[in-house]
This record gives C-alpha cells, structure tokens and sequence, in this order.
C-alpha cells in the first residue's frame, strides 16, 4: 500500500469520527432544548387538580410532606386526589402524611382513591380525603399496629457465640434479638401497640359515620374487599380516579374537564441525571427503605 492510500484512509476514518461526534453533539442539544421546553411549560401552570400518588411502602418523608403544603398555596391548585396502593409502613410516617392531608382539606376538597391496596397505614392515609373511594376488589382495612420481634438466642448457643449489654435500667434492653423477651418488657411492648391501636380506632370513628363500638369490632387486623367495605362503612363509594373527579364536579363544584397534575416528590437530581433519565427511563434500583418503630403494615403470612 502507498503511502497516499494509507493518508486517505486516516483522513476517511478521522473524517467518520468526526461526523459522529458532530451528530451525537446535535442530538444532546436538541434533547437539551426539548427537555428545557418542558420544564419551562411545566412552569405555566392553569387551574388544575394535584394529584398525589402513595404507592409504596409509607416511612417519613420530608419532601413528600413539602410538595403537600405547596397544594395549599397554589392558587390554581383546586382541589386534591390521593391514589394509594400501600399496604402501610410506619406508624409514624402514616401519622405525617395523613396530619398533612388534612391540612390540605381545612383550605381544600381531597378526596382519596385506594388501588390495589390500601391496609393499614395505606388505609390511614385513604381517612383524610373528604370522599374515599375504592375498588370493588381493592383490598381495606388491616386497622391495628404490630411489632415483630426476632431472637436468636438458641442459634447464638449453637455456634458458641454469646452477647453482654450493661444498661441503665431492666427495660433498657428490651427487646433484645439476643435474650428472650421478660415479662416486663412483653408488657411494656404491649402497652405501647395498645396505645397506638386505640388511636387509630379513634382516628376512624373520627372521619367515618361508624361508632367506636362498631369499629372495634372492624378492628382486628382483617382485610376486605371494596365491595364488603363500602356496606360495612370503611370506604364511601365504588369507583376511581373518574368518579372521584365527577364527585369533585357535584359536590365541591370542581369542573372534572380540570386536568390532572401529578405531584413530584422524588428527590432532584443533577442536569445529566435527569437527561439520561429522560432518554434510558426510570432506574430499576429501588431507594433504600427502612422501617423503624411501630408498624402499621399490612403483613400477609
């Protein structure tokens, strides 16, 4: 090969190269003026209704709480919607998220639409909305609170491995996956779940037409499907996302034809995160979640 032959074959490959990166470097522009020109349509927002979505399990979430308050200072903001597929989570966390609901619903209608499931926590959170609808098969209720508790001490004595704690007081050790469970500290254990459980019946006998006696009788930890829930009180009505905007029209004059926003409460990320995001699709990686405290989860064994 001459000399010639092998400069026209760089020239023809750097030539290539260079039309690649030419139209790989348009291509990020014209995604970057896309995404650009949805954030800044994004901004123009008209009258519409929030929507919210809870659909995994329920822990704190300080963003969440956040992006809740910004509904009752949107003046386009006209009323809320809940969708809820949960089977629960802490009991705190709950607690949060139904509290800041409600102070959505002393400014605004909120009305609360239950999926698949909403037990539980999921449930806690379906008692703020001013309506509660759900589906004839969707799953409700799981009213009550748990503690689990693992010990390992019989294992630990088969391997040989032993554990001390030097603590202030009987109690503060309890419970221990170390040690069985004492008296005392079942008791202790069981006097919070009891306090905690009472609280979440007066909170239903609060936002439902049930009396407490009736309830308590619903409290047990069962399950039941919308159809069942509807005749026993639980939910208000059969339905979804459409019936509760047309019940948003007849009752609180919100015309249905409002268009739906949903409300992001993800945490931000960087430009070329959210880029890349937009061009390869949500993560399959789960965020870290942990469940600390009391539990109002609805477990199935």
């Amino acid at each position: 090969m001459s000399v010639d032959s092998e400069n026209y074959d760089i020239r023809r490959r750097l030539k290539r190269r260079l039309t690649f990166w030419r139209l790989l470097a348009i291509l990020l522009v014209i995604i970057l003026g896309v995404w650009i020109f949805n954030e800044m349509s994004a901004e123009e927002v008209t009258d519409h209704v929030a929507r919210l979505d809870v659909t995994e399990i329920i822990v704190e979430n300080d963003r969440r709480q956040e992006v809740i308050d910004t509904v009752i200072s949107d003046p386009s903001a006209k009323a809320l919607v809940v969708y809820i597929n949960s089977p629960g989570g802490s009991t705190y966390g709950s607690e949060r998220l139904y509290k800041a609901l409600r102070r959505v619903a002393e400014t605004k209608p909120v009305v609360t639409v239950i999926g698949t499931v909403g037990a539980s926590g999921g449930y806690m959170t379906a008692l703020a909305g001013d309506r509660i609808f759900a589906g004839e098969s969707s799953i409700v209720g799981s009213i009550g609170v748990i503690v689990q508790l693992t010990e390992i001490s019989e294992l630990m004595k088969k391997v040989g491995v032993s554990a001390t704690a030097i603590t202030s007081g009987a109690l503060k050790g309890e419970p221990s996956p170390f040690k069985p469970i004492s008296e005392a500290g079942r008791e202790n254990l069981q006097d919070m779940v009891t306090a905690t459980y009472d609280w979440f019946v007066s909170l239903v006998t609060a936002r439902r037409p049930l009396a407490e006696n009736d309830v308590r009788a619903l409290a047990d930890g069962r399950v039941v499907i919308g159809l069942v829930a509807v005749k026993n009180g639980l939910i208000d009505e059969i339905g979804g996302i459409t019936e509760a905007q047309s019940w948003l029209e007849s009752e609180k004059q919100i015309p249905a034809g409002l268009p739906l926003r949903t409300l992001d409460y993800s945490e931000p990320k960087p430009l070329i995160a959210r880029l890349l995001g937009e061009m390869m699709g949500k993560s399959v990686l789960s965020e870290r979640l942990t469940l600390d405290g009391l539990l109002s989860l609805w477990q199935p064994d």
